[in-house]
């Protein structure tokens, strides 16, 4: 694949607002994730607070837009402040969601309920498609290239870069934001509590993981052709694939589907296996999905290269996804790996030990995964 250059970034994540303050709270290692104030849960997650939307949209603009969106355009509009300029006209745009805004679609559907077709607000109903936020993010900036959508459970993010990357790389357009949003709504956190989904706290691949924790917010990453300045990283391959044995709701155990999408991100990039100086993992605490992707490293590498995992600083889903890109990305540009938390103690057949500590380490080539549920599969190669 040709490379194609992250040239700037924007952040709306939990404890972090740009790519400052985000770069600070991964070098911190210190999590986001606590007690849910929003509603009533016995489990945490990883919210943003103290967010102002009306610093980085208009008013008339703001009381068009859900919650969703707002994360979306106020992202893009830190990812534009970052590069130092708007993005050219020719632009495309690819988001990712895992759910979309539910909440809106709730809303929507009350006020049907009570009012009739006729009296149902039209513009809840515009906002309560997947497809909102990317279509704001198109509209806010003039830009007119491709716009999609992608929902592909954990790995929505990923799978939204790729899409961007290779349109670039096929010279369809100049550049692309890519990126992803999630919120935390009662509905789907309730739905994924009932159905056993979520965790007590995030401790990925550690042998007492009991579940994810959900995660919301914005990130937006630019990517360009043609980098007006030295970029974060490139992105240089992609692989995609699916495991067969998974459930709808849950991971499998096909190890060898896993490999085969590493492999395929590594080929593209057109290096091997030796030349992944880490890997920023897709664990994010379920039970079968980090001992899914452990069980691949392993038959993938004859020696492991340092893993890193982030989902306990911010949590999971398409903002959680886009989150551990970006945190890949910091890692190749400032040469230094970030610390995992929550883990301590791995299961039986585990041979390799997650980064524990921060420490500087000369990084070429980052292989970036996302395993969802469902089967899915995207893996990255991010370069210096």
């Amino acid at each position: 694949m040709t490379r194609v250059a992250i040239t700037a970034i924007g952040v709306i994540a939990p404890d972090a607002e740009g790519i400052g303050q985000f770069a600070s709270l991964l070098d911190s290692g210190s999590s986001a994730i606590r007690r849910v104030d929003r509603f009533d849960a016995s489990k945490p997650a990883a919210l943003v607070r103290d967010f102002a939307p009306k610093e980085f949209i208009a008013p008339m603009k703001l009381r068009r837009m859900n919650g969703l969106s707002r994360f979306g355009v106020a992202a893009a509009r830190l990812a534009t402040i970052d590069r130092g300029g708007e993005l050219p006209a020719a632009a495309g745009v690819a988001m990712g969601t895992a759910f979309g805004p539910v909440q809106t679609s709730v809303d929507y559907m009350q006020e049907y309920i009570e009012k009739g077709a006729a009296l149902a607000p039209p513009q809840l109903f515009a906002e309560s498609v997947a497809n909102a936020p990317g279509s704001h993010v198109g509209i806010e900036f003039g830009l007119r290239g491709f716009n999609v959508t992608l929902t592909q459970r954990e790995s929505s993010a990923l799978a939204a870069l790729m899409y961007a990357a290779s349109q670039i790389a096929k010279g369809t357009v100049p550049a692309a934001v890519a990126g992803g949003v999630e919120e935390v709504s009662e509905i789907v956190f309730s739905v994924l509590d009932r159905i056993g989904a979520l965790g007590s706290c995030s401790r990925p691949f550690d042998r007492r993981r009991d579940g994810m924790v959900m995660g919301e917010g914005g990130a937006a990453l630019v990517l360009e052709a043609e980098p007006p300045r030295a970029p974060y990283a490139y992105a240089s391959g992609f692989g995609i694939a699916r495991d067969r044995s998974a459930a709808i709701s849950d991971w499998g155990a096909g190890v060898d589907d896993v490999v085969a999408a590493m492999r395929a991100a590594i080929d593209d990039a057109e290096i091997g296996t030796g030349d992944i100086d880490a890997i920023y993992a897709s664990a994010n605490s379920s039970v079968r999905g980090d001992r899914l992707e452990y069980r691949a490293i392993q038959k993938l590498f004859t020696s492991v290269p340092p893993v890193v995992a982030t989902k306990g600083y911010f949590g999971e889903y398409a903002a959680g996804g886009a989150l551990q890109i970006i945190a890949a990305a910091l890692a190749i540009r400032d040469q230094r790996l970030h610390a995992s938390i929550g883990y301590s103690d791995a299961e039986d057949d585990m041979r390799f030990t997650p980064v524990r500590e921060q420490s500087a380490r000369r990084l070429r080539h980052v292989l970036v995964n996302s395993l969802s549920a469902g089967g899915g599969i995207v893996c990255a190669v991010l370069s210096a």
